[in-house]
């Protein structure tokens, strides 16, 4: 996790360029949740033993827990349409499996959830919320800024929340149906229609497929490029010959915009790309490396990869970064409402039938109405 602030020059801020679960711990620095507010009334709660900071084994009550989640969404539908003499409605309601947790780290606290569907889709996702980090200056007026002097926005009366950024990295070690697997590339390209085709369309887009073979072909810096980003197991196939595997969906793109030789991207160069691949290393585990409070960039996930090794139907593992850029607000002060983003694991060809068919329709005996008040 990176948290670089933005003011440059002041003596007490320029050094604020936090790598949040290397300085501090995410393990060490979570909390017990609240019920009935950081968690829904059908959840149910785990404790949780984490290693201090000298080693002995810390319990933290109610660290985690585990509710089903019904928000409204429709898991899918189909009306027949084409037979208008006869209706046929089937929609079955989206409810997922939801695994949370909550650590705080100085003033932010991040809410993870993992949301398990019955489509077989894994969702992470990543909220941000808690105090905002401010500092004093003479201003309370936007009018009484001076040039380049404040690097964020004021909030309050002589208070500014300085511009910064967040980076979650999430190691993923997949095994997509056995240990070894491949990272596949697929690019939507946009062809032109031959004359001799003789049809009035002038264009269409059709797939190039391409392994990664190495750590190099498999770095991603995500944009409006049309690609589709899978993890394969090329020694499974379903009975149609597809490859079994599971794709990424990322959330909101977000890339540093620090300098590459700016010291603290030095340190958080993991944050480089949007996504990785390396071969699985028991001792690769943290992107910022394994003491990154004393680190100086000499042993991340960006240093690991320039080794360029082969990763083709091997044992890999994808790293994944959510970005986010805060600009503050004055509604963010002096606690910001959640932001969130996240990322979708979605099976490809990992099932032989769509595995929703299988969910059962819920009856309802009464349909709610609102009526009008009669004092109304």
């Amino acid at each position: 996790m990176f948290v670089p602030y933005m003011d440059p020059v002041s003596d007490d801020w320029y050094s604020i360029t936090y790598l949040d679960c290397g300085d501090f711990g995410c393990g060490q620095s979570a909390v017990s949740l609240e019920p009935y507010t950081d968690c829904p009334t059908n959840a149910a709660f785990m404790d949780g033993i984490f290693a201090s900071q000298d080693g002995t084994p810390t319990k933290v009550s109610n660290v985690m827990c585990i509710f089903e989640k019904y928000a409204g969404n429709i898991m899918w539908r189909h009306t027949e349409a084409e037979i208008p003499w006869l209706k046929i409605t089937e929609v079955r309601p989206d409810v997922s499996l939801v695994v949370r947790m909550v650590t705080t780290v100085g003033n932010y606290d991040y809410i993870v959830d993992y949301e398990f569907k019955p489509s077989g889709s894994i969702k992470v996702g990543v909220g941000l919320t808690g105090v905002l980090e401010d500092k004093p200056v003479e201003y309370v007026h936007t009018s009484e800024i001076k040039e380049d002097d404040i690097y964020g926005t004021i909030v309050a009366d002589n208070t500014v929340a300085v511009n910064h950024d967040h980076f979650v990295t999430f190691r993923l070690d997949l095994d997509v149906d056995g240990k070894d697997n491949s990272f596949v590339r697929t690019k939507l390209v946009t062809k032109r229609t031959q004359k001799s085709v003789g049809t009035p369309r002038k264009s269409y887009w059709t797939t190039n497929r391409k392994v990664a073979k190495t750590e190099a072909e498999a770095r991603v810096k995500l944009g409006l490029r049309a690609e589709e980003l899978m993890v394969v197991n090329p020694n499974r196939r379903t009975k149609h010959g597809n490859e079994v595997g599971y794709r990424l969906l990322p959330g909101t793109v977000s890339g540093p915009l620090l300098t590459q030789d700016d010291y603290p991207q030095i340190r958080a160069a993991f944050t480089n790309y949007n996504v990785w691949i390396t071969p699985y290393n028991k001792s690769e585990v943290w992107a910022s490396g394994l003491y990154a409070d004393r680190s100086q960039g000499d042993d991340t996930l960006a240093v690991w990869s320039q080794r360029n090794r082969k990763r083709e139907n091997k044992d890999i593992v994808m790293w994944y970064t959510v970005g986010f850029h805060h600009v503050p607000c004055q509604e963010d002060f002096p606690t910001t409402p959640t932001l969130s983003s996240g990322f979708e694991l979605r099976p490809v060809n990992f099932f032989e039938q769509n595995p929703v068919l299988k969910t059962k329709l819920i009856k309802l005996t009464t349909t709610p109405k609102c009526t009008p008040s009669k004092n109304n």
